[in-house]
């Protein structure tokens, strides 16, 4: 029988049979593909006829798009539904990846097509979007050491295969750490906490097949129970175990291999003649340079620290009038803290969150991206991954623009975290293709699903991504939607979380599950106004990581990360109740992969811009005004990478943003 992810899918608009496809089928369909794409590398890296742009840089850019397929399907479902062949899938493909991509940007004769293009870019009458393919296809090989020869080529291919074996074994460490963890509650244990928290638990008790209610190390379930857990020892258990993640002293360490990627990056950048990971990584960034990057992150710090400062004092106080002896701990913030927000902006959670469903939430987003683009969504009933999955068909005046799918709920089979991919990206060549686009987040399952706000602002993030996706409209998918710098990428992400700000969107959709009554007036002015509470600790937390991420990657590699990491947040003055929000033994962002290596600053760059275009929007008709969504759609979302990431913004606005933007909306300005 035909193997169903080689076969040509005869589904609704062309999504994979998720229903067809068994784990036995990838490899098998993994290796055609890989030859198919290795055989059409060779067809024109060996092409008689002289270089040009359409047998060389396009044909390149459309090669290898079985293989593209085949890997779309499977790092959709490796990394949402994993399992233990997936994960030995996982192991077998990172080495044999490694290996293609050296030996693609290793092809001197292909090189040399591409080379000779370049240098005569301005003679051959390209367009606009051309010279850009052409640009990026250069670059990729050069930074990748198609100039290498000898011993040096030789050393980035061991390194790249290893770099890629170390970031699988990583991942599947953390999952593992995290999937085997849990805490079982009894009766006495469940002080303080919510009717909504309890039932989470009980529904994750459920799910490992125990009567009783556990807490595990998912993100919705853990951080609720640190809020609101009256038992400090619990709190203490939960945190340390969350906080070890990747750092026991078993199979799943992962602190060696932090190390060994570090100083394998490190030796990366040697061979490429850059003094640092940093300055070779940051090279293609907005930012540019690790300078450039650390300035940012401290002028932030300062104000950041300040507020955590004056915040804990505050958090003491409330502790000593519990008969708490002792200093502030990070397993005692988050509890205070939701304390005082309660007093000071009389805000429970659990009452907040029967307005904040999760299908309420999915139609506010849908309904913004309605308002401000004209899009419409249709559910589908196809065949998807997994029984929580749901999809869209994406519309706009009729005409289809795209498939969106919906993973939301949290599950010891997926990674933690949310985020957004593209299991088929937008292009007009070789032929008109709509994307295929998924939110994975990991929210509390519940009948129904109830969302704090925090969960409701992760839901409209994820889905700013999707819309970066779903309003490409490039000729090449290599330069589509999210194809960009990596810290202009979060921009219509964060972007798009304003629109959950807007009271008439709350007005709208935060209705009670029970009564479907709207929000009541001061309970969304109260919800509003506690938007920015406890950001001195919310961004100290962050920044701390930045920093961590960039002393990582910016001098010598250390010997032992937990030591190094000790050292960044002494000299920056780490306050001792705030932990980072991501611990290096549990930075996938960081070790994963390179995505986000010396780019975890990202996220706070955008946010400059965000809060700056946000503003736009503000300063002309309201958040609905549609001359600036028409102006944000045809400069931003629809651009993909065709154009350089500051070109765009200061299309859009004008000019480029300051800092002061972003400390005001974070309310760091004393």
């Amino acid at each position: 029988m035909t193997n169903p992810l080689l076969a040509d899918w005869d589904t609704p608009f062309g999504l994979a049979p998720f229903d067809e496809i068994a784990d036995t089928d990838f490899a098998p369909a993994f290796d055609a593909a890989l030859a198919e794409a290795r055989a059409e590398v060779a067809t024109i890296a060996d092409n008689p006829a002289p270089p040009d742009f359409a047998n060389t840089v396009e044909a390149l850019e459309f090669s290898g798009r079985a293989l593209d397929r085949v890997l779309s399907v499977f790092f959709t479902v490796a990394g949402a539904d994993s399992n233990p062949a997936r994960q030995e899938l996982q192991r077998e493909f990172a080495p044999k990846l490694a290996a293609w991509s050296s030996e693609l940007y290793g092809n001197k004769a292909l090189f040399a097509r591409i080379e000779a293009l370049w240098q005569a870019r301005d003679t051959l009458g390209l367009a606009p979007e051309e010279v850009r393919l052409l640009l990026l296809t250069r670059r990729s090989f050069v930074r990748a050491g198609a100039a290498l020869s000898g011993e040096a080529e030789a050393r980035m291919r061991a390194i790249m295969a290893r770099l890629a074996e170390l970031g699988t074994a990583f991942t599947q460490n953390l999952l593992a750490d995290e999937a085997g963890w849990r805490m079982e509650l009894g009766e006495g244990d469940l002080d303080g906490l919510p009717d909504f928290v309890v039932a989470n638990a009980r529904a994750a008790g459920r799910e490992a097949g125990l009567e009783a209610p556990v807490i595990t190390l998912s993100r919705s379930l853990i951080v609720p129970f640190l809020q609101f857990s009256a038992r400090r020892d619990l709190r203490k258990r939960a945190f340390e175990a969350w906080a070890a993640r990747g750092a026991g002293d078993g199979e799943t360490d992962n602190r060696g291999i932090a190390a060994e990627i570090l100083a394998l990056r490190r030796e990366r950048a040697a061979l490429l003649g850059y003094e640092s990971f940093a300055d070779y990584k940051l090279e293609t960034q907005m930012a540019g340079t690790p300078g450039a990057v650390r300035d940012l992150l401290m002028a932030v710090w300062g104000p950041a620290r300040a507020q955590a400062a004056r915040d804990a004092e505050v958090l003491s106080a409330m502790m000593r009038d519990d008969g708490v002896n002792g200093e502030l701990e990070p397993w005692d913030w988050r509890y205070y803290a939701e304390k005082r927000r309660q007093a000071e902006h009389d805000l429970e959670e659990a009452a907040v969150k029967p307005y904040l469903s999760l299908d309420a939430m999915i139609a506010a987003a849908f309904d913004c991206a309605h308002r401000l683009f004209g899009l419409e969504f249709r559910p589908l009933d196809v065949a998807l991954y997994h029984p929580d999955c749901r999809a869209w068909e994406v519309t706009r005046q009729g005409r289809h623009v795209a498939v969106f799918i919906g993973d939301y709920f949290a599950r010891a089979s997926k990674r933690s975290g949310a985020w957004c991919s593209a299991m088929r990206g937008q292009a007009k060549r070789p032929e008109v293709q709509g994307p295929v686009v998924i939110n994975v987040c990991n929210f509390a399952k519940g009948d129904p699903a109830l969302l704090s706000y925090d969960d409701a602002r992760t839901l409209f993030h994820e889905f700013g991504h999707a819309l970066h996706q779903m309003l490409s409209d490039v000729t090449y998918e290599s330069l589509s939607g999210t194809n960009v710098a990596r810290d202009f990428v979060e921009l219509p992400s964060q972007l798009y979380e304003h629109w959950l700000e807007v009271p008439e969107v709350l007005d709208t959709h935060a209705r009670h599950v029970g009564t479907g009554a709207p929000m009541p007036e001061e309970m969304r002015d109260r919800v509003l106004a506690a938007a920015n509470f406890d950001m001195g600790f919310q961004t100290v937390e962050y920044v701390a990581s930045a920093l961590v991420d960039l002393a990582f990657h910016e001098g010598a590699p250390p010997a032992d990360v937990m030591a190094r990491q000790a050292e960044v947040l002494a000299e920056i003055g780490m306050p001792r109740a705030i932990a980072m929000r991501h611990a290096s033994p549990h930075f996938a962002h960081v070790f994963s992969g390179d995505g986000y290596s010396s780019g975890y600053y990202s996220y706070m760059w955008s946010e400059v811009m965000d809060a700056d275009a946000f503003a736009a929007f503000e300063e002309a008709g309201g958040a609905f005004d549609a001359e600036q969504a028409r102006a944000l759609e045809r400069h931003i979302l629809s651009r993909g990478g065709s154009e350089e990431a500051g070109t765009l913004y200061e299309a859009f606005r004008g000019r480029m943003p300051g800092v002061a933007a972003l400390l005001v909306g974070r309310g760091l300005v004393a």
